[in-house]
């Protein structure tokens, strides 16, 4: 416990308040010059996304591109240039990928610029202030609850400032600091507030150090990202082997010249490289954070946009997310005899005794103006650990008296009459305080034994007007919501229970809650509320509930949120919320709505639906691409088609529709198992297609003579491949809207266009020729498409 410092004002400075004059008045306009001009400056740049360079490097040196390159050089070489048409689209692609990530880091660090921390820094005897980056070397920092360390340094005040060191050292117990002991960057405020100087800044911090040995990029798991990496991995092994047997077959078994058989090779690999596949994913990310920075929404973690959709439990803290965080003092209720009008100057000098009060405290002071009378000789700030603050008083008599106010349930034998009163009050969804008098002192260990109650203070909670619709959503959604407060579980209860929260009926005192994890699980998925929860609580709550197999999504705004948002699957913070939680989040609600989650869910869904519809269509190419390999290898025949027939093919039944379908939206909740999800259909539906393509292409070969003959055995199988194609395409499309039906009979107007003009025929090097082969390669198609009707719904009874 510290002794308050005198209020003795020194001059203040332009732009900030001034300190104390007994305080340290920080640096000196020169002496900040000077340290800016040595470095000492605290430069660790405060990234919520990639570099430029990074992003195009990311999107421009790639394993497929470098593939694509060197068959595109080579095609080049041998000719013709519609044969290289596939180089063009990997260009256009791989420029649609930078420009919108592009996009998207702009929206985000604008974003990050709004949300980012400004420390209060002490210079001249005034504090204001600052950005993060403008800190120098030995400048003075104030903190206060739920500031966040922005710098390693050493303690010059402190005001019974305890410290959180678990994000460096995994000890949740909060750390009591006194003036000369080192400050850690990285650890927060929890209670009590101080000033320390800076001892190092920049890259030598230990928090900068941490975040240079892991990039923030990469804490979130993307199961979408790992399962098309993985993809990816597959198709390269079977590029290698397939590309070998097709030269081989055609140079030295059918001896065709060596620039056809180098096309025909380049013909059978290209298909095979689901080269759209990865842009989309990027590009759906980043038009995510787009559309979602438009809300005010940041995300810290790209990821997190697929994670937030994967989570079926949301943990909401009562305090700034169901209500808001301004609090009325409704009554102010005398116990035991009690004078209202001296209770009204206790009050009133407990609020102007904190620096820095929270909702509570706040309203009192509303209601209670302070009396300059009355003198704080010493305090004990708030922590949601012990659920109430203290201070001791001397009066304008002085008369010296310690005062305590916070949870009547904690303060409170069980059985006082008092409880009783409060219990009702809760009920009624209103907060209730306890101040009480102890005869010890603030910092002895029983302090809150045995005090005497004076007054119950009533606060109303201010509901925000867009819970109830948001937890509606959530319900709707399967998405279970749990709220997880430190105040009282009844009236926890009663406020979730007016906005419509299911189970709100039933509240859980978390301190009847068993300790095992096991037994906890159950009790949290029974339940829907549950208060007089501590901070650490609230993180074995999150842990039990993950023992589960749930996805769990925490929101706070306090510094009680910051165990449980680190551990949480997502972290919510809003942006009017602690720096501590805003530093651990993945997602900041920077207009500090609670109405906005069910964007960012919905947003993540569309991601991660979309991306599973597409990868399909990409992988079924894959597949029969690899299948006609192995079966031209097999019949030792030529590869039917040319590079250019299979990149008309792919443009029309994949990368044009694929990009739409992509970016549509989609409210299916995401499933794990994305490459079973996806490879379920991927397989039978290629099989399926290059089966039918290779029938044609046999038949054709029987049918047809001639020089021309393999050009007609080549179209009659392109039609085959097209029509199959098109319809897993136009199952993909499902649930049929309007724009959804036009796109899919675009695509087929677009190749009845190339059949039927003369110069494109020419160009893609694609005439029918008579009707009985067409009409053959047209039947063969209607019998693929049952086949693909049956796999499908085959596939959705293996994998629901």
């Amino acid at each position: 416990m510290t002794q308050r410092a005198k209020t003795d004002i020194g001059e203040p400075g332009p732009g900030g308040r001034p300190v104390p004059a007994t305080a340290h008045r920080g640096l000196t306009a020169s002496e900040v010059a000077a340290r800016v001009a040595a470095g000492e400056v605290n430069d660790v740049p405060v990234r919520s996304s990639r570099s430029a360079t990074e992003i195009v490097r990311a999107n421009v040196f790639t394993r497929f591109n470098a593939i694509i390159g060197v068959l595109f050089v080579i095609i080049l070489i041998v000719g013709p240039i519609q044969d290289g048409l596939f180089g063009f689209v990997i260009v256009a692609n791989t420029g649609i990928g930078i420009v919108q990530e592009l996009r998207a880091k702009k929206t985000l660090d604008n974003l990050a610029v709004i949300g980012e921390a400004r420390p209060t820094v002490r210079r001249d005897g005034t504090a204001a202030e600052i950005p993060t980056a403008e800190v120098v070397l030995g400048d003075v920092i104030e903190l206060g609850p739920g500031d966040k360390v922005i710098v390693d340094g050493k303690v010059l005040e402190a005001d019974g400032m305890e410290v959180d060191e678990s994000l460096l050292t995994g000890e949740a117990d909060p750390v009591l600091k006194r003036p000369g002991e080192p400050m850690m960057s990285g650890s927060f405020v929890v209670a009590g507030g101080g000033a320390f100087t800076a001892t190092k800044v920049g890259r030598e911090a230990y928090a900068a150090q941490l975040a240079e040995e892991a990039s923030r990029f990469t804490l979130v798991q993307s199961e979408l990202r790992t399962g098309i990496s993985r993809i990816l991995t597959y198709v390269t092994w079977m590029m290698i082997p397939t590309a070998l047997g097709l030269i081989f077959s055609h140079l030295f078994t059918l001896h065709m010249a060596g620039d056809d058989a180098v096309r025909r090779m380049v013909a059978g690999i290209v298909p095979m490289v689901p080269e759209g596949l990865v842009l989309l994913t990027s590009v759906a990310f980043a038009i995510g954070v787009i559309r979602l920075g438009r809300k005010q929404c940041l995300v810290q973690e790209l990821p997190a946009i697929e994670g937030l959709a994967r989570v079926d439990v949301v943990c909401l803290d009562k305090t700034g997310t169901l209500t808001e965080g301004g609090m009325d003092v409704s009554a102010l209720r005398p116990l035991n005899g009690a004078d209202e009008g001296a209770l009204r100057q206790v009050l009133g000098a407990l609020g102007g005794s904190d620096p820095r009060p929270n909702a509570s405290l706040q309203a009192i002071i509303e209601a209670f103006p302070p009396d300059a009378a009355w003198r704080c000789t010493a305090a004990l700030p708030f922590s949601s650990a012990r659920k109430y603050s203290g201070a001791t008083l001397d009066d304008p008599a002085g008369e010296s008296a310690t005062w305590l106010l916070g949870a009547p349930d904690v303060l409170l034998p069980a059985g006082d009459p008092a409880l009783a009163e409060t219990a009702g009050l809760n009920a009624q969804g209103l907060r209730v305080l306890l101040l009480a008098r102890s005869d010890r002192a603030l910092d002895d260990p029983a302090l809150a034994h045995g005090v005497r109650p004076a007054a119950l203070v009533v606060l109303d909670q201010r509901l925000r007007p867009d819970a109830h619709a948001t937890l509606a959503y959530f319900a709707d959604q399967d998405v279970a919501a749990k709220v997880i407060s430190g105040d009282n579980a009844v009236s926890v209860g009663a406020v979730a229970s007016r906005l419509g929260l299911p189970g709100a009926n039933a509240p859980v005192d978390a301190r009847e809650l068993p300790a095992d994890r096991g037994a906890m699980a159950g009790a949290l998925e029974d339940g829907a509320v549950f208060g007089r929860v501590t901070p650490r609580q609230k993180r074995d709550m999150v842990a039990a509930l993950q023992s589960r197999g749930h996805h769990v999504a925490m929101t706070g705004d306090g510094v009680n949120d910051v165990l449980a948002l680190k551990d949480a699957d997502i972290g919510v913070a809003m942006g009017s919320g602690s720096e501590a939680t805003r530093a651990v989040a993945q997602i900041v609600l920077l207009n500090n709505s609670f109405a906005t989650l069910p964007s960012v869910v919905a947003e993540g869904r569309r991601v991660i639906g979309n991306i599973t519809r597409v990868a399909t269509l990409f992988l079924t190419k894959t597949v029969y691409s690899v299948l006609l390999a192995i079966l031209v290898a097999c019949w030792q025949i030529p590869y039917p088609y040319l590079p250019r027939h299979l990149t008309l093919l792919s443009t029309l039944t994949i990368g044009v529709p694929a990009f739409f379908l992509a970016l549509a939206p989609n409210k299916e909740r995401a499933r794990p198992h994305f490459v079973r999800r996806v490879m379920r259909y991927a397989i039978p539906s290629g099989l399926i297609a290059g089966t039918a393509a290779f029938a044609t292409y046999l038949l054709a070969r029987q049918y047809y003579s001639g020089p021309d003959a393999l050009s007609a055995e080549t179209s009659a199988a392109t039609l085959t491949l097209f029509l199959t194609a098109m319809w897993v395409l136009a199952i993909i499309a499902r649930p049929y809207t309007w724009w959804r039906i036009g796109l899919v009979a675009a695509m087929g107007v677009g190749f009845l266009v190339v059949l039927v003009t003369p110069w494109l025929q020419r160009f893609f090097d694609l005439r029918l020729v008579g009707t009985t082969l067409p009409w053959a390669a047209v039947g063969i198609a209607v019998v693929a498409a049952v086949l693909l009707e049956l796999a499908w719904r085959w596939a959705r009874r293996t994998l629901p």
